[in-house]
């Protein structure tokens, strides 16, 4: 076994050298079908009522009396793992991550058919996320206590523990609670945009509040909310859920201010000054990083350019520090797996393997490769390590166990999660008491009776081993912020080549159900809209298109005013004039449209053509 654990360790590692992938491995996985599941996990963690498009049967309703206590309808929201309390820094963590896989990745999983269920999956954390912030400098960072909760073993439709609600105010802040969850709203402000504005404009309001709360009234959410320190203690402090905020805030906004607030705080709050090696729900340095490096290349800095440069060689260093070509390095398992600690380390490997996904994506775009103190690193190397840990939790590693349950043949079946472990209340509504669940359920030496379909496990520790029993919550234990980043990543393996598109442009999300766009009604033949290619060219293994439009006024009179509508747009437009609000206007060389006039304008990207059409005008 020792032989082959070598033979395997440099084989992994002369694949990563070469950038080839092992032919046996080739294709093997099923990314399609891992992002469904994936999605359907967070069904299962579910608090609240249950809608009727609930797809995981054997939860039934829970928590219905949650905030009640208080003052306050905390109903709603996701149980963070195997237990029933409702912990707001890594739920929040995880609607940012899994709204950044939709921002970068929305069209993949468009193609896939799983969009829905994700904005869904969003939509169920923004919903109670807004509850849990009913004023604007107060925030409610937990339900339930973590310490009477690990007491009991129960479902969550049968639990007898604490429900009480736990806040920041001003008197008693959090910043990196109230910095993560104003992130959260910004994030899911984007995804909401298209489909939903006027909740993506109640999100974006929350936002704005939250980020002022946060920045205004300093301090860390666990010295307020002390219950929260065995379970999720905020080691980093606040300084980086400041930056990750601020980052969020102009992905969102594109405010100028949250862009120099980047600048004037990167010294001072470490985000120029820390290199990192890891990232999740308490460190967001290297997230912060990443967000400021697409700023840069994407041209975006302004004065902030040199400060930039500075969280980009950071950004970086992460990158080459998993890819093993830094001077300190991320650690690896003989099978090649990241690993930072025995306990839930699969964490680590999602939020990481995200990461490198979206910078080798946007590196492509900016024509760059990725430079390590040990040699230079293409971006298709990157997506290959990426791949390479994702097909390890997926089954290619040495125990042949796939560490995500559901998928594949392998993998854990005592999954320590009260809900799975104890019989559907569906099936046997009697009570499971507190202390009976652990006689009864937890010490079973079988199977669990609910299938925790997509469910991420701890995964295995240094040495690949994996212990598939019930009571070693550190292996077999999910949580929502393992799933999060790995959405993205899975919906980026399975579009493949075929998905790219330019990542440091503004990409709209596409909406939910293909929908006819219905242009608004014109009298007829007043406006003519004609379209062709001009040309077309392959770079990168890519086909780009260039399109020539043209805009000709066939009435009688002047038009002013004139706004145009193009959507299933994924590239640059010139000739015209970006709108706030998303529409495209006349060119800034143009004030009115005369009588037989027309104006072009031209637009490239890989996709067949988009739909124009006019949206607004005014006739003189």
């Amino acid at each position: 076994m020792e032989m082959f654990m070598r033979l395997y360790s440099i084989a992994t590692t002369l694949f990563l050298l070469i950038g080839i992938v092992p032919l046996a491995l080739a294709g093997a996985h099923d990314y399609r079908q891992a992002l469904s599941k994936g999605i359907l996990f967070f069904e299962a963690q579910r608090s609240g009522y249950l809608p009727g498009t609930q797809r995981v049967k054997w939860r039934g309703n829970s928590g219905l009396m949650d905030g009640k206590v208080n003052g306050v309808d905390l109903v709603g929201g996701y149980y963070d793992a195997g237990d029933n309390v409702k912990f707001g820094l890594p739920m929040a963590f995880t609607v940012t991550m899994m709204s950044w896989s939709i921002i970068e990745y929305g069209k993949q999983m468009a193609t896939s058919g799983e969009l829905a269920h994700a904005m869904d999956a969003v939509k169920w954390g923004t919903d109670y996320l807004m509850k849990a912030h009913p004023e604007p400098n107060v925030l409610y960072g937990e339900v339930g206590d973590g310490n009477t909760d690990h007491y009991c073993w129960q479902r969550p439709e049968d639990m007898t523990t604490s429900r009480n609600a736990y806040r920041i105010d001003k008197n008693n802040p959090g910043s990196d609670l109230a910095g993560e969850t104003a992130a959260a709203m910004a994030a899911a402000s984007i995804v909401f945009h298209r489909y939903n504005p006027a909740y993506s404009k109640k999100l974006l309001t929350h936002a704005y509040q939250l980020f002022d709360f946060a920045d205004k009234y300093r301090g860390k959410y666990d010295s307020s909310i002390t219950v929260a320190q065995k379970y999720y203690r905020s080691v980093s402090g606040y300084a980086d859920e400041l930056l990750w905020a601020a980052a969020w805030m102009y992905k969102a906004t594109s405010n100028k201010y949250y862009l120099d607030y980047l600048g004037r705080n990167g010294d001072a709050l470490g985000g120029t000054g820390w290199s990192m090696t890891e990232f999740g729900w308490d460190v967001k340095y290297a997230g912060v990083q990443t967000l400021v490096a697409k700023f840069l290349m994407g041209g975006k800095a302004g004065n902030n350019g040199p400060v930039f440069g500075k969280y980009q060689e950071k950004a970086e260093f992460f990158m080459c520090s998993c890819l093993g070509k830094s001077n300190r390095n991320v650690q690896r398992t003989p099978g090649g797996l990241i690993f930072r600690q025995r306990w839930n380390n699969l964490q680590f490997v999602t939020s990481a393997s995200f990461l490198l996904t979206v910078y080798a994506d946007y590196l492509t775009s900016a024509r760059r490769n990725l430079h390590c103190s040990s040699g230079t690193v293409t971006p298709p190397e990157l997506i290959a390590f990426a791949k390479s840990q994702v097909d390890y939790i997926l089954g290619d590693n040495p125990r042949a166990t796939s560490y995500m349950v559901g998928y594949g043949n392998n993998y854990p079946r005592q999954v320590h999660h009260r809900g799975s472990s104890i019989v559907s209340i569906k099936v046997n509504p009697s009570f499971v008491s507190c202390r009976g669940g652990y006689a009864t359920w937890y010490s079973r030496k079988a199977s669990d009776p609910n299938l925790l379909t997509g469910a991420i496990v701890g995964g295995p520790d240094a040495y690949d081993n994996f212990a598939d029993e019930r009571n070693n919550f550190q292996q077999t234990e999910p949580a929502t912020y393992n799933n999060a980043p790995l959405i993205g990543v899975l919906a980026r393996l399975h579009a493949g080549h075929a998905g790219n598109y330019n990542q440091l442009l503004p990409v709209e999300i596409p909406l939910r159900k293909p929908i006819a766009v219905q242009p608004k009604p014109t009298p007829q033949g007043l406006i003519g809209i004609s379209q062709k290619t001009t040309s077309s060219w392959v770079a990168n293994g890519k086909t780009y298109y260039r399109y020539s439009v043209i805009v000709t006024n066939k009435s009688r009179m002047t038009i002013k005013k004139l706004n145009l509508s193009i959507t299933k747009l994924f590239g640059p437009v010139w000739g015209l004039t970006k709108n706030s609000n998303g529409s495209y206007g006349l060119p800034t060389w143009v004030s009115s449209l005369a009588a037989g006039k027309s104006i072009d304008f031209v637009y490239i990207h890989t996709d067949s053509p988009a739909v124009v059409s006019v949206s607004s005008y005014t006739m003189a």
